[in-house]
C-alpha cells in the first residue's frame, strides 16, 4: 500500500511539473507576440509621424518647384500606403516613399532659394530624425520577431504555439536594391 501511495504522489508531482512548463511555455508565447505586436505599433507610430510630415514637405517645395509636380504626386501616392498595418505593405510604401524623397531631394539641388528656406530645414531635420527613429524601430521589431518565430518553431514550446495556433511573423524587410544602398543627400 505505502508504494501505491509513492506512485500516486510521483505521478501527481509530475501532472503538475508539466502542467506549470505547459503554462511557461504558453505565457512564454504570449509574452512573445505581445512583444512583436508592441514593436510593430512603434513602427506604426513612427510612419505616422511621416506620413505627417509629408504634406508639410511637400507644401513648402511646391512653391519653388512648380514644373516638378510628378515627384510630388509620387511622394502624395505613396505616403498613402504607410499606415496599411501589414508589415509587407507598409514595407513597400516604405521603398516607394524612399525612392520618391531621394528623387525629391535631388531636385531641390536645382533650387537654391529652397535649399536656403528655414521651413524647409526644419522639415528636413525632422523627418531625418523619424528616419532614424524608423530604423531603430524596425530593428527592435524584426528582433521580437525573431524572438518570437524561434519560439513559435523550436521544440517544446512549437508543440504549445501549434495547439493554440500561435502562427510565425512577417519581418519588415527592404525589398527595393536601391534601399540597400546609402543614400547620399547633397545641399
Amino acid at each position: 500500500m505505502p508504494g501505491v501511495l509513492i506512485a500516486l504522489a510521483v505521478l501527481v508531482g509530475l501532472g503538475i511539473l508539466v502542467f506549470f512548463a505547459f503554462v511557461s511555455l504558453y505565457n512564454g508565447l504570449v509574452r512573445g507576440r505581445n512583444k512583436v505586436d508592441a514593436s510593430w505599433a512603434q513602427i506604426e507610430v513612427q510612419l505616422k509621424r511621416r506620413h505627417d510630415l509629408i504634406p508639410n514637405l511637400v507644401e513648402t517645395c511646391k512653391g519653388y518647384m512648380k514644373h516638378e509636380r510628378e515627384v510630388l504626386e509620387n511622394i502624395a501616392r505613396a505616403r498613402s500606403g504607410l499606415l496599411s498595418g501589414n508589415p509587407a505593405e507598409a514595407a513597400q510604401a516604405n521603398a516607394q516613399l524612399n525612392a520618391g524623397l531621394r528623387s525629391l531631394m535631388a531636385v531641390v539641388e536645382n533650387y537654391p532659394e529652397l535649399k536656403a528656406d528655414e521651413n524647409f530645414h526644419k522639415l528636413h531635420e525632422e523627418l531625418t530624425q523619424t528616419e532614424n527613429a524608423i530604423s531603430h524601430a524596425r530593428q527592435d521589431y524584426n528582433a521580437a520577431v525573431l524572438q518570437y518565430n524561434n519560439q513559435t518553431q523550436m521544440i517544446p514550446s512549437n508543440i504549445v504555439a501549434a495547439m493554440f495556433n500561435f502562427k510565425p511573423r512577417e519581418f519588415f524587410e527592404v525589398e527595393a536594391p536601391e534601399e540597400r544602398k546609402a543614400v547620399q543627400v547633397k545641399f
